[in-house]
């Protein structure tokens, strides 16, 4: 092969991650940078990644944990059998037989092609018998020559596999011609060639090429043979002698010309060069080796000294021994001493063995960890399914409530057919599968486990962050704490038990009744070591069981502890979802199956209407009978008076159909919201959008003559009101003169109003219905009729006490609130629209619809006593805000507590007029904040002011 001939911008540097066998590795490119983010991104998310459930993808990548290093790497799975995964690690090449509980899911982002590639050299394959020692042999070499080292390849192809054919090159050296020359392709050098190279070289199995025409040219135009010198002449610096000896190749017997033989000469130098490169490199690997041996013999006599001294220091202590011995028996009762130690010691530790729990904090911990890990419920796999099937279903209404032609909806409804077909077989399919799981079950004992672990770890504070390998550093030293406890009693009882043999042969040696063969030096034999072992193992279980756990490990179990309760929350919070999931689903399915067969009709709703249109022709016709009858020369009063009863009846049937309809709507509006937003397209007649844009309010069957309505003269100042019933429930009507114009402006407001009202119904007037007379200009609000519930009405006939006004006045507070909360003014407060339910319930009345913020600020009626409403800042031009409504809200409270307040509100002499009244503290500390503060208060803040907060509403 020519080096030279190789491009530098062709070349590719790699560092070699595995070898297959002698012509094949993989290898990562030294240039890519991503693998330490990979590193990082693999530790923080696999120890707390779902294990694999199921059958494996083989077009996934998982993350599994390397046996030699306990790591976790990327990997694909080749091979499955039974619950043993045959896998290949994609950033390193080499493969691995793991169990499922090593396999875990990753995430998205590291879904990415692996870091290393495999590689094979260039015009060459290798034996198929893999069992034979040359192909060990040849892998061995491979091994030992480029793995963790860096190459340079040169890129020739790709196989249909993917694996890359390349030229190798390390430093100078060429790969492929360092096997030719030693002996590896295509023959085997003889005996004492190329020793310096090492002993491996000559045994490594041969390599040879694929096809005979990719041998060089210059090979194939002659047989040439290169006769290597010996290593030691080559040392010497002599030059390398090449003998060329040419046979005739073509037939007419011609030799090759003389820059042939030149070039050849050249090649088989260079081949030499490279040599001499392989023999130094190998000279200094020698030179390193022998510096290693007599390092190591360095080592061994230092440890040959050290056991010396240890022998030395063996004899000393026998001598100390033997003394002791002599000692103990010239003095008996030294003996007795010791025998009544360890019996105390022994009766100290049956007692701490009999008083341990038999479970601990660390125990009950370690059992939570494992229920926490081992029996997790996932995701269901149908839940990313049923998502997508909602997200084309929803974007199928979308359309079709974009529509305006029949011709559009005909084409979108059949597309939203399909799209409904393909969600509820999703649906199916996400909860026959959530059924399987036993979610309830899982919730139930996570709360249990919560529970036990939150009381027995009260002292210790939940943090929201945790080291993310708290939970394997806990049962690493748990474990490791429970084998040594295991240790330290298994040699306690062992040492223990061979003290109770040596007194049962004690026992039997000293009974004069019985015979035995035991002399006194059986009975004397090994008793001190007895001892001695025995009060050494008592002593360390002693202090073992009594020891308490030091910062570090107060540490790791608080560690633990937290995040066994986020992993809990984390679960719990994922399978409400989950279940929350599976009850708006089960809803969905039962609703839509009844619309399987065909879609929603209006028939209803129109069958409805034409009752009502008869109900109301007879009602009027009625009328006319009795007004005859009335006018009539000689009154007839029984017959009036049937009349008018089947008028009452009549009137009551109008109303309750009128009900009926509203139900119909309220349906339809529901469809239309679930999923059949066609319905006014395809019944125009039926203004089903007329009806949704008032929210619910506009009651376009209703009309003025349907009611027997009377004048409220004393109210009607500024519009004409009308008292009346509908449905058995006292209402007012209030009329409005409006144009077309107005009227839309009218609704708009109303409709506002309405839905703000609903959001917070017990504290704002509600709007029973809306509605436009027929045979005159008027717009008519039908509300409830507060009789004499006003506050004005009721501070003239007998006036509220303080704690009347203080739970009246938090209700007016909280409608406030609810108002503003949806960016309503009410630009109208005063003490005609304030009503006081009960004397304790207070409400915030509605205001005139048609009437801009504006306009109705500048209403004389905003007035309280003396006490102008309007708020300063209205006074200079500003527009009404929500805190002009909390500076009228201040009046009325002050009205309310000072009737006769007859002073003045300027700033410089406010907060001297209120502390001449007398107020409460807290009553005087709220307005001041309401009528003197620059920053009023919103209605929000004024609800937790003091004065509010003991007041039970």
């Amino acid at each position: 092969m020519d080096q030279s001939v190789i491009q530098p911008e062709k070349m590719e540097l790699v560092v070699v991650t595995h070898v297959v066998d002698a012509i094949t590795f993989w290898a990562q490119n030294v240039t890519d940078k991503i693998n330490e983010k990979i590193n990082v991104m693999l530790t923080e998310k696999c120890p707390g990644a779902p294990i694999l459930m199921g059958r494996p993808s083989s077009h996934k990548v998982y993350g599994a944990r390397y046996s030699e290093d306990k790591c976790w790497y990327r990997c694909t799975v080749q091979q499955q059998s039974e619950d043993k995964f045959y896998i290949l690690y994609i950033d390193y090449g080499n493969t691995e037989i793991v169990s499922r509980s090593d396999l875990v899911e990753l995430p998205e982002e590291l879904q990415t092609t692996g870091l290393a590639k495999k590689y094979k050299f260039w015009r060459f394959h290798v034996s198929s018998e893999q069992d034979s020692p040359l192909f060990s042999q040849g892998k061995s070499f491979l091994h030992n020559m480029i793995h963790g080292k860096k190459l340079r390849v040169h890129k020739k192809s790709v196989c249909f596999d993917g694996t890359i054919l390349v030229e190798a090159f390390q430093g100078n050296l060429d790969i492929v011609n360092l096997q030719e020359c030693t002996g590896l392709w295509p023959s085997r050098n003889a005996p004492g060639e190329l020793d310096t190279l090492g002993s491996s070289l000559g045994c490594m199995p041969k390599l040879r090429p694929i096809f005979s025409d990719q041998k060089p040219q210059i090979i194939k135009e002659q047989k040439t043979s290169v006769a290597v010198q010996p290593v030691e002449k080559l040392n010497a610096g002599q030059e390398p002698l090449a003998e060329i000896q040419s046979s005739k190749t073509d037939v007419n017997g011609q030799q090759l010309c003389s820059q042939d033989i030149e070039q050849a000469q050249n090649e088989t130098e260079s081949e030499l060069q490279r040599m001499r490169e392989v023999i130094n490199d190998k000279d200094l690997e020698i030179k390193k080796l022998k510096e290693e041996g007599s390092a190591i013999q360095q080592h061994a006599s230092l440890l040959g000294q050290q056991l010396e001294e240890a022998k030395l220091e063996l004899q000393i202590l026998k001598e100390s021994y033997e003394k002791t011995k002599e000692t103990e028996h010239n003095h008996p009762t030294t003996f007795a001493n010791r025998i009544s130690q360890l019996a105390k010691k022994v009766h100290s530790l049956r007692k701490l063995r009999e008083s341990s729990p038999c479970s601990t904090d660390e125990d009950h911990l370690l059992e939570s960890i494992t229920i926490i890990m081992n029996y997790r419920i996932s995701v269901p796999l149908s839940s990313e399914r049923l998502d997508l099937a909602w997200k084309a279903y929803d974007q199928t209404l979308e359309n079709l409530r974009g529509c305006q032609t029949m011709v559009e909806v005909e084409s979108l409804v059949n597309i939203r057919n399909e799209a409904r077909g393909a969600l509820l077989t999703a649906v199916d399919d996400f909860l026959q599968e959530v059924d399987k799981l036993p979610i309830n079950e899982r919730l139930d004992r996570l709360k249990k486990v919560a529970s036990s672990l939150t009381a027995m770890f009260s002292s210790v504070m939940l943090v929201e962050q945790t080291e993310e390998r708290s939970f394997e550093k806990f049962c690493e030293w748990k474990e490791h704490k429970q084998k040594k406890i295991k240790n330290v009693r298994k040699a306690t009882d062992e040492a223990l038990l061979a003290l109770s043999s040596w007194a049962t042969r004690l026992s039997k040696f000293s009974c004069l009744m019985e015979k035995t063969s035991m002399t006194e030096e059986d009975v004397a034999e090994g008793v001190d070591e007895i001892l001695m072992n025995a009060d050494k193992a008592l002593c360390e279980e002693l202090s073992t069981e009594s020891s308490e756990q030091d910062d570090q490990e107060r540490e790791m179990v608080c560690n633990a502890f937290n995040k066994a309760i986020q992993s809990i929350q984390r679960e719990q919070s994922m399978l409400k979802a989950i279940r929350q999931k599976y009850e708006l689903n089960t809803q969905f399915k039962q609703k839509i199956q009844q619309w399987q067969i065909g879609p929603p009709k209006a028939d209803e709703l129109f069958a409805v209407k034409k009752r009502i249109r008869s109900l109301r022709s007879q009602l009027r016709w009625k009328l006319v009978e009795v007004s005859c009858l009335e006018e009539a020369e000689e009154l007839d009063l029984p017959e009036i008076l049937k009349k008018k009863e089947e008028i009452a009846e009549t009137r009551n049937a109008l109303f309750q159909e009128i009900s009926h309809e509203k139900k119909q709507y309220i349906i339809l509006c529901d469809l239309m919201k679930r999923g059949f937003p066609e319905l006014p397209v395809i019944y125009p007649d039926a203004d089903i959008n007329g009806y949704m844009s008032s929210a619910g309010l506009l009651m376009k069957s209703l009309d003025r003559d349907m009611f027997d309505a009377d004048p409220m003269r004393e109210l009607s100042g500024r519009r004409p009101l009308l008292s009346t019933d509908f449905q058995g429930q006292k209402i007012v009507l209030k009329c409005y003169a409006v144009d077309e114009e107005s009227e839309a402006k009218m609704l708009e407001q109303a409709a506002h109003y309405h839905r703000a009202q609903q959001q917070n119904p017990t504290t704002t007037v509600p709007l029973l219905a809306l509605f436009c007379g027929k045979s005159d200009p008027l717009a008519y609000v039908m509300v409830p009729h507060y009789s004499n519930g006003s506050l004005r009405a009721i501070q003239k006939s007998s006036p509220l006490s303080s704690s009347e006004v203080r739970k009246v006045m938090k209700g007016v507070a909280s409608g406030l609130q609810g108002l503003h909360a949806a960016s309503l003014t009410h630009a109208s407060l005063h003490p005609n629209n304030v009503f006081a339910i009960g004397r304790e319930k207070g409400i915030v009345g509605d205001y005139d619809f048609t009437k801009t913020p504006e306009q109705r600020v500048s209403d004389s009626g905003m007035m309280a006593g003396s006490i102008s409403l309007v708020a300063p800042e209205l006074k200079q031009g500003q527009p009404p805000s929500p805190a002009s409504d909390m500076y009228a809200f201040g009046g009325i409270l002050l009205w309310l507590h000072v009737p006769d307040f007859s002073g003045t509100l300027e700033s410089e002499r406010q907060n001297v007029e209120f502390c001449g009244l007398g107020l409460d503290a807290t009553l005087h500390k709220l307005l001041s904040k309401l009528l003197i503060s620059s920053t009023r208060l919103s209605a929000s803040e004024a609800l937790k002011e003091d004065y509010f907060i003991s007041v039970d509403v």
